[in-house]
């Protein structure tokens, strides 16, 4: 009984996954401009609405049963929950739990493809990874569900409020998707600010060479706890190459003032497009979330060169590589620049923000000059014994 009841519930389970996975493949697709636009607060005030209704249907089944109770928990956006209690239920009774779990999750799918209506290609990712995300963990949920009916396996019980700890958690997450292509795009460049200041730390970690290798050994020599062994050569691994010489340390000082002036740069971007609201609204949105995403591709390319000014700093320094960089980098700016003012969006801040970051571009390329330079003089010297 148990065997076939559970090829049943199987059967069943597989017709709805391919019904919802149908559905969920309509996010890939970019609806139409003229569709009436779906905000996520009315998706949170309608799947409130259905989730009453299911635990309320849930509850008529009977609170003894070992019965698998499919319930939509919602806080403002959604949550699923699935609750195991009591003796084992018919298999009608979960059949007809499963259909109403994923009639609201159809409901959900199609009321999220409305809220993509008018998305650029950052929102519409924000809220596709979102929904995945609380698809991907109601299919594991009811697999799980499935799977377990009838069985005595204690983990496989165990299994389940675990899963649906994670669709709980997938769903909380939905609150915070964004809303508008604004936010998305704020978001993404954030993000970019973030890795910069890791490359920041990464370079403010890096360390001048010592003056006097022997006179350094002595010293760490005499504050070595007695009885303590000294570290291998391989527990230290992670500073070698990292001590630079003085004329590498001025350009490293140099370059994580190029980061930070960056990083400043992008803070004041994301102020200035927030005030930037009301033209995502008017009637030629189209093209300003165009010019919104080229903004963010300009700050992901100026993210990219701070990766590569971080990795040329080790020793021994790449000069010619940082020096496209920095070239690069003044590029960016410009375009950057030149398309926020398209929008009247520049404000005074980011425009200083602007100005003192290529005032260090301009001492970084001055700083690698003179390094070249300097490079120059042992080469020339060569030529001159080899001659």
């Amino acid at each position: 009984m148990g065997k076939a009841a559970r090829e049943q519930l199987s059967r069943t389970l597989n017709e709805h996954l391919n019904t919802t996975h149908e559905t969920f493949q309509l996010l890939d697709q970019t609806p139409a401009s003229s569709l009436d636009k779906v905000s996520w607060n009315e998706i949170g005030q309608l799947i409130e609405s259905l989730s009453k209704a299911s635990i309320t249907r849930m509850a008529t089944i009977g609170h003894n049963g070992h019965i698998l109770q499919g319930a939509f928990w919602v806080f403002r956006a959604g949550t699923v929950g699935m609750l195991w209690t009591g003796e084992t239920p018919e298999v009608k009774a979960l059949e007809e739990n499963m259909a109403t779990y994923f009639n609201t999750l159809q409901g959900f799918l199609l009321l999220a493809h409305g809220s993509s209506v008018g998305a650029g290609p950052t929102l519409l990712s924000s809220i596709h990874a979102s929904v995945k995300q609380v698809v991907d963990c109601s299919f594991m949920l009811l697999k799980e569900s499935v799977s377990a009916y009838g069985s005595r396996s204690k983990d496989q019980k165990l299994s389940i409020p675990q899963l649906v700890g994670t669709v709980w958690d997938a769903c909380s997450a939905l609150k915070k998707t964004p809303a508008t292509n604004i936010t998305a795009i704020g978001r993404a460049m954030t993000q970019v600010a973030v890795s910069m200041k890791d490359v920041l730390r990464e370079m403010e970690e890096l360390k001048p060479a010592s003056s006097d290798p022997v006179d350094e050994a002595l010293d760490e020599t005499s504050i070595q706890p007695e009885g303590e062994p000294h570290e291998s050569d391989d527990s230290c691994g992670g500073d070698l190459g990292n001590d630079l010489s003085p004329e590498e340390i001025k350009i490293a000082q140099v370059a994580i003032n190029v980061v930070s002036g960056t990083v400043a740069v992008i803070k004041e971007l994301i102020r200035s497009i927030t005030g930037l609201l009301k033209q995502e609204n008017s009637d030629n949105s189209s093209d300003f979330v165009n010019s919104l995403e080229g903004l963010l591709k300009l700050c992901q390319g100026i993210g990219q060169q701070i990766d590569e000014l971080g990795a040329c700093l080790y020793p021994p320094q790449e000069v010619p590589a940082m020096k496209a960089a920095s070239e690069k980098m003044s590029s960016i700016l410009d375009e950057m620049q030149v398309e926020l003012e398209n929008h009247k969006g520049s404000s005074e801040a980011f425009l200083k923000a602007c100005t003192d970051l290529r005032n260090w571009l301009r001492q970084l390329e001055s700083e690698l000059v003179c390094s070249s330079a300097t490079d120059l003089v042992p080469q020339m010297e060569k030529l001159l014994l080899s001659s």
